[in-house]
Parts: C-alpha cells; structure tokens; sequence
C-alpha cells in the first residue's frame, strides 16, 4: 500500500532544553541550518537551545524561532535519511504553521526566522499589555463548553481534537472559566503554563504589528498543500497567505479541520518533525486508522524512515523539496 503523507510541525510549547542537539552532532547539514540561524539572528540561539537555560528559551521571541528552526532541522535529517522523500501536505500547530509553509517552499528559511522572531517579540509585547491566561480542557461537550466560555467572558484558541478544547482570554476570566468548566463536568481542565492569551482578541496589537511586518516579506506560492489553521483548508495566493497568517494570531487554530480536509484528500500517513509527539497524538484521536511517525532525535528517525520504507506501490505523493 503506498501512503499518502503529510508532515506535521510542531508549536510553542513542545520546546525542551537540549532540543535538537543530537540531530547537530549527527548530520552536517543540521549542524549547519543551527548556526546559519545564529548567523541571521544575530545572536547565539542555538547555546539556548542547546544549554538554556530554560526561562531563555521559554521568551517568545527565543522559543518561536528556536522550534522553527529544530523542525527544518529534524526535516533535513529525514530527508537526508530518505533521498527520494516527497509528501503530499504540510501542516502546522500555531507557529508550526510557519515552519510547514517553509518545507512547501511558500517562504524561506530566512525569511520564516526573522517573521517568527518578530512573531514571538509581538506576542510577549501584547501579553505585558494585558495579563492574559489559557486554559485546556478535556472531556465536555461542545455546546456546554460554548455557553461556558460565554458565560465567563473568555475565547475558544484551540479546537485541538473532539476531547481537547483550550480556552483563552483575561487571566480573571480563564479563572472563573476554570471553575466554570469544572462544574460543567469537564473530566479534565488545566491551567496551560504559558505567557499570555494567544489566538484571542488580546493579541490584536501583536496581529497588527505582524500586518506591517508581513508587508516586505516574500511569500511564493506553495509547492503542495499546507494546511490554514485559522480556515481548516488548504492555504490559497501569497496575498491570502499574508492574511491568514495575521488573522491566525488572534483566531481559533482549527486543528481538527486541518486534518480532516488532510484526510479527505487521501492523507493517511503523518511524520511529526519538532520536539515532541503532541500532534501525533491529535491525529491519532481524530483519525484513528493513520500511520503516524515522528522526528526529534536520531531513534526516533530511524523509526520514521522504517515506517516510510513500507511505502510501495499506489499513486505517487506529490510535494518534493
């Protein structure tokens, strides 16, 4: 059976210390894309994220363009693993959006460092602006989970799979939401360790600074497709690009949209590049029957090339970088 494969790129909070470094030491070209990142930025990004310490990495503007640049890196280790690796889609989680728009050739490697760095900068400016909090929760029904965030003033950011919602808004708000969410009859409901309250109107100022940022970047159409979170479908014109990717800063990441449309156009194979198996875990609660790998170190790209070695036969996956 041929599969038909889409890569995954991981999102801000998946990010360890040390993330990275044994696919550095392994292959050159990783080695290389880590200093050419230093090299753009300016500074050494890659001694934070290879040594922190952590409440370095964990800055928005360190974090953002550290996870982009680990997941190119992870990709290049596939691809050098598997010379001939093409895929069909491209999706990512937040700013992994970036990072699958990067792989489909819609911008370069360049080009998508310096936007998540300024992305990162933007977004911590708006959460000193107004305190803001987010908040996962597990195990509600849909309709219950809207009158609920309603009812406390706060802001669906995530439509993560058909357990997982995750809310945003006012840190005062997320609170009374905690307890409102609980009471609802919520299996699960977490407090998310993050520094603000991203995908939500709170991040309006953020979204307008990247409008102007956005403005002298070079987008191209991409190679194949790559996934919008903020529409659930496939990217269209450069132009639209531009906008969806400042829309998607205060939207809702419509994670299980994405990978059904993936699905519907015969996706049923996923190699999760980045630090982390979180996405890989999303898939497998959305759509049950897909092969799923992952890239983040030196075993687990070795199991993703068995996994990618099985596919024979069938109609030829279409995106080649």
């Amino acid at each position: 059976m041929k599969y038909q494969l889409a890569i995954l790129c991981a999102g801000q909070g998946a990010q360890t210390v040390g993330m990275g470094r044994e696919l550095a030491a392994s292959f050159p070209g990783c080695r290389a894309l880590f200093a050419k990142a230093d090299e753009i930025l300016g500074y050494e990004l890659q001694k934070i994220i290879f040594e922190g310490p952590e409440n370095e990495l964990v800055k928005s503007n360190h974090c953002q363009p550290a996870i982009f640049t680990v997941t190119i890196a992870c990709f290049q280790a596939l691809q050098f693993e598997i010379s001939n690796l093409s895929f069909q889609a491209a999706a990512g989680l937040s700013l992994g959006e970036w990072s699958a728009l990067c792989l489909a050739g819609a911008i370069s490697f360049e080009d998508g460092l310096r936007a998540l760095e300024a992305r990162g900068r933007y977004m911590q400016e708006a959460c000193e602006e107004q305190e803001g909090a987010m908040l996962s929760v597990i195990g509600l029904k849909h309709e219950t989970l809207l009158k609920a965030a309603a009812d406390s003033g706060v802001e669906i950011a995530n439509y993560n799979s058909s357990e997982q919602t995750v809310l945003s808004g006012r840190r005062p708000n997320i609170a009374e939401a905690e307890k409102m969410m609980g009471a609802a009859g919520a299996r699960r409901v977490m407090l998310l360790n993050v520094a603000g309250a991203y995908h939500s109107s709170l991040m309006k100022s953020a979204a307008e600074k990247m409008r102007v940022f956005l403005e002298k970047v070079r987008i191209n159409p991409p190679k194949c497709t790559v996934m919008s979170n903020v529409s659930g479908r496939a990217h269209g014109s450069p132009e639209e690009i531009k906008r969806a990717m400042v829309a998607q800063i205060i939207s809702p990441v419509k994670w299980i949209d994405c990978i059904r449309e993936m699905e519907k156009a015969g996706v049923n194979c996923y190699v999760e590049c980045g630090p982390g198996r979180v996405l890989s875990g999303l898939v497998k609660r959305i759509q049950p029957p897909a092969r799923l790998g992952n890239v983040q170190d030196n075993r687990s790209l070795q199991a993703a090339r068995e996994l990618l070695g099985s596919n024979s036969g069938g109609d030829e996956i279409s995106c080649k970088t």
